[in-house]
């Protein structure tokens, strides 16, 4: 049968007790949330969707974000004295940050200005542009300081799209990969981005979610993804493995 007379489901009606490990919800550090009433909005519009738990990642990234663990950590107390006086008695934060593999990278996790998801996890990235040229010597030294690399949204690369074994040769080293919700339509980062997002669930070789949400306008995208069945019973066990892993 046609998919397009295949069933479709609202993503969100799925994510009830999701750990979101990857968002942007701290305000005024990076190209996320601006203020901290934008945060908010953002908290409360999650909450209403059953999402209340989260890890905060905002960008280190030179020459763009530096931002520090001091920093992250301002801006997380800011974030969190409002949300201690809210009626948002049920939403937990905590914090990280999403690492660019850039020229910086090495020196940062060397010095210990790094900031782990669960001790031992680190969110890291790339350019949308091209390969870190250091991924690889990256990828030894954080082995080195025993962290685990957890790849944000490799759906996302798209000069690895057509050197797919790429992906495969990353998950032999021991990197895992973190999905982005959002990539599941096409209407976010366009039709390629979905595909791969697809392709790398029916090949099992993502292991976390994240919203990677930035502000409302992507919220209210992400309460209107639907996706077929087959997807849903895919992205299932990786949303499982997403709470137990961070929660």
């Amino acid at each position: 049968m046609f998919s397009f007379f295949q069933k479709k489901t609202y993503l969100v009606d799925y994510l009830h007790g999701l750990v979101d490990m990857h968002n942007h919800i701290l305000p005024g550090i990076d190209d996320g949330a601006k203020t901290v009433d934008d945060s908010m909005e953002l908290l409360k519009g999650f909450g209403e969707m059953g999402v209340t738990h989260f890890i905060c990642t905002p960008h280190i990234m030179h020459n763009h974000y530096d931002n520090t663990p001091k920093t992250i950590k301002e801006a997380y107390k800011t974030l969190m004295a409002t949300l201690e006086k809210s009626n948002l008695s049920g939403t937990s934060i905590a914090y990280s940050a999403e690492h660019m593999i850039d020229d910086n990278f090495e020196t940062i996790l060397e010095n210990g200005q790094v900031i782990a998801l669960k001790d031992s996890f680190l969110l890291v990235e790339m350019s949308y542009l091209q390969p870190s040229f250091n991924f690889d010597i990256a990828v030894e030294k954080m082995a080195k300081f025993k962290y685990f690399p957890i790849l944000a949204h490799p759906e996302r690369y798209m000069y690895f799209h057509q050197k797919y074994g790429t992906y495969e040769k990353m998950k032999a080293n021991g990197i895992q990969f973190q999905l982005n919700l959002l990539s599941l339509t096409h209407e976010s980062y366009g039709s390629g981005v979905q595909k791969m997002a697809l392709k790398l669930l029916q090949d099992h070789l993502v292991d976390f979610v994240g919203s990677d949400v930035h502000n409302v306008r992507q919220l209210e995208l992400l309460k209107e993804i639907r996706i077929q069945n087959k997807t849903l019973n895919l992205l299932l066990p990786v949303i499982e493995n997403t709470i137990e892993t961070f929660y």
